[in-house]
């Protein structure tokens, strides 16, 4: 049992004094599940979500359902939740995808690139330039319609078919996204393999390149546990936006190298070691990720939540 003032707060410089958690494990996490969620466990877990004190909770995709089964419940699930007071962005991949996220009144989309071109051609079909292309006329409208958009780019750190991932190479494909209109980007570690220089180095090219971190969001994947020290790496280089998965679920369906996301409770557990504001109830939090867990048939792999819910008690 963890005992009371744990864990003890102790403050480091340069690090901000809030963060805010772009929760994704409602739409990336289910996403990657072998079977399909069905749409009221799905309501229930973003109400939970919101209930434990997230203001960001990604609620679903867009997409068309042949390459995304799992959310093809979109025009369902959306109204369900779309009275919680807090902000629920959904990925749209193309104009069609837009025109049906507008029409049930989202107001924060998302469209999701690639700093590579293997994964662009995995992903989308497209190349990089492409891609690109097919996002501009998503973003303008979305931009006219006053609806504020997210840019993804996967693959900024390392991709499984090209290896390492020239900076410049990345810095070019955020200016562009930004140039377009994007009010944010979230810079995705899609496999895993970043390390703290490496996050250090990208934060600083892009802020040369006039990308400042106050315009990032990091979204790290625990690949080979790297999540927590890049995102360390990122707090201190003045990022305030970061993406986790209560939970941990997720990965990537198109990399099959990719594993869970940074669990959101492992996660609020070293910020608020650090004295950093989340304003989420880590004891709900958990509590919503062991009531998800049940439903999927198996235990969190957030260290966090088995802590705390006690799931990692010795079979006698």
């Amino acid at each position: 049992m963890t005992a009371p003032g744990l864990p003890m707060t102790v403050p480091a410089q340069d690090l901000p004094a809030r963060v805010r958690i772009h929760e994704v494990g409602a739409r990336d996490g289910l996403q990657n599940e072998k079977g399909t969620v069905p749409t009221e466990v799905k309501a229930e877990f973003i109400r939970r979500l919101a209930g434990a004190g997230l203001t960001t909770v990604e609620a679903t995709s867009f997409v068309h359902p042949k390459w995304v089964p799992q959310l093809a419940d979109a025009e369902a699930l959306f109204p369900m939740v779309a009275d919680l007071p807090v902000q629920l962005p959904v990925l749209v991949p193309n104009e069609r995808g837009l025109d049906r996220a507008l029409a049930l009144g989202a107001r924060r989309v998302a469209v999701f690139a690639s700093a590579t071109e293997s994964f662009a051609k995995a992903n989308l079909n497209r190349t990089v330039d492409e891609a690109l292309a097919m996002f501009e006329p998503v973003v303008n409208r979305a931009k006219s319609a006053g609806v504020h958009v997210r840019g993804y780019l996967s693959m900024c750190f390392g991709d499984p078919w090209e290896g390492a991932v020239p900076l410049p190479q990345v810095v070019r494909v955020c200016r562009a996204l930004l140039d377009m209109g994007c009010d944010e980007l979230s810079l995705g570690d899609t496999i895993g393999v970043a390390t703290p220089g490496h996050i250090v180095a990208l934060l600083a090219a892009l802020d040369e390149a006039g990308v400042p971190p106050s315009a990032l969001g990091v979204h790290f994947h625990d690949t080979y546990g790297q999540a927590l020290a890049n995102t360390l790496a990122a707090l201190q280089q003045g990022v305030t936006t970061v993406d986790a998965s209560a939970g941990g679920l997720g990965g990537c369906p198109y990399a099959k190298s990719a594993t869970g996301n940074l669990a959101t409770e492992d996660l609020v557990w070293m910020l608020r070691g650090l004295g950093i504001d989340t304003g989420i109830d880590l004891g709900r939090l958990v509590a919503t990720s062991t009531w998800m867990a049940a439903r999927l048939g198996r235990p969190s792999p957030s260290r966090t939540v088995r802590a705390l819910s006690h799931e990692d008690t010795e079979e006698q």
